[in-house]
Parts: C-alpha cells; sequence; structure tokens
C-alpha cells in the first residue's frame, strides 16, 4: 500500500505524509512502518491499547500536519491511484470534501460475498437522512482540514467519514468513483459489536442533526 500511494503521488506531484496508527498490533505493523520511515515520510502512532478504528483515525487526523487530509483502509481495498484525481478537485477549488464512491457513475465493487453487500447496503439506507451524499459508509474520503475546525468528532463507530459528511462544515462535496476491491488477505471487523456501535452512531448524529 505504502509503495503504491507514494508511486500515484509522485506521478502526480503531490508532496504527502503516511500517518499510520497501530493499537499494539500482534502481525508487526508497527515495527514495518518503522522500517520503512527510515527512508520514507511516514510518521507512526504507537498507541499501547487497542480503543477502536474509528479512535485511530480520528487521532491520525489530529495528527497530521497537511491542510489537506485522505483516510483510506491500509489492505489496497481502496486504490491509491484515485488520490490525485481527488486531491485536484479540492486543490482546484471544486470540493472542499471528495469521498471515494462506490454509488456514483464508474464507481462500484469487486466480487463481494452476499451478506456484505446487504450489511453495507442496509447501513447506507438508515444513515441516507442525514445527508446527501450517496456513499456514506465509504471509508476512502478527502478533506481540508479547516472544515472540521472546533468541531469535536466522537468515535461512536469505525465510520468517521460519515461522522466529517453530517458535522464538517463545507460547502461543496463531491464524489469520485471508486471500485472498492476485496481484500487479499486478513479478515473484516465486521461483527454484532461494530453494527451496534454504527446504530448508536447514526442516532447520536440524529440528534446533532437535530440542534
Amino acid at each position: 500500500m505504502v509503495e503504491q500511494i507514494f508511486a500515484s503521488t509522485n506521478q502526480g506531484k503531490i508532496d504527502i505524509e503516511i500517518i499510520i496508527v497501530d493499537d499494539n498490533s500482534p502481525d508487526g505493523t508497527a515495527t514495518l512502518a518503522e522500517e520503512l520511515s527510515k527512508k520514507l515520510p511516514i510518521v507512526i502512532v504507537n498507541r499501547k491499547t487497542k480503543k477502536g478504528l474509528g479512535s485511530a483515525i480520528i487521532d491520525g487526523i489530529y495528527r497530521a500536519s497537511s491542510p489537506i487530509v485522505c483516510v483510506m483502509d491500509a489492505d489496497l481495498s481502496h486504490p491509491p491511484s484515485a488520490i490525485p484525481e481527488m486531491y485536484k478537485l479540492i486543490e482546484e477549488g471544486s470540493a472542499q470534501l471528495v469521498v471515494g464512491s462506490r454509488r456514483t457513475e464508474g464507481g462500484g465493487t469487486s466480487e463481494w460475498i452476499w451478506y456484505r453487500k446487504v450489511v453495507h447496503g442496509v447501513a447506507r439506507g438508515l444513515g441516507s437522512f442525514l445527508t446527501p451524499i450517496k456513499d456514506i459508509t465509504s471509508g476512502f474520503f478527502m478533506f481540508e482540514r479547516k472544515i472540521i475546525d472546533n468541531i469535536k468528532l466522537e468515535p461512536r463507530s469505525w465510520k468517521i467519514g460519515l461522522e466529517i459528511m453530517v458535522k464538517g462544515k463545507y460547502d461543496k462535496a463531491l464524489e469520485y468513483p471508486i471500485v472498492f476491491s476485496e481484500r487479499g488477505a486478513g479478515k473484516s471487523k465486521m461483527g454484532t459489536k461494530e453494527v451496534i456501535a454504527y446504530l448508536g452512531h447514526l442516532l447520536s448524529l440524529t440528534f446533532y442533526k437535530k440542534q
């Protein structure tokens, strides 16, 4: 993933840093990241306990030094090749928030297990009233950091993108088409605990909208 991100951004002549947040993972993530950081602009945030994916994303966002921040999965489900075009939309002023979207023309998914399609479809349907953005469950998004200035981001679930879509102070948002690929290795974190957390997150954001 790191190699593909730098290859894509170098081609687009974009200066970047990568922030990797590791919750004391037993798979050697931190060690590998430390080795990569010796030759590449990589920042590692080591957390001694598992605080959840949502919390990790928020920590990473606040550690970023750039005025433009991109969040994406680390398993190559999200295409690094899309980064330059998403960045261009923000840089040229066409949007302050760009979502890597499976739900816009040209976007989609690779072969998914049927129940994952159902879960994501239901999740999108339940939260569709919160924002006009179609792919509200996307974990691949880029935004101007200033749209979350003075906004408290709460890690109630792993869908921090939805939190920013709802709470962010922006006028223009776009969905950039991507094809979400099934991971080549590892397991999804989706489970009953995450589903319950997401439902609680939707409830919290509903109250927020009504304030």
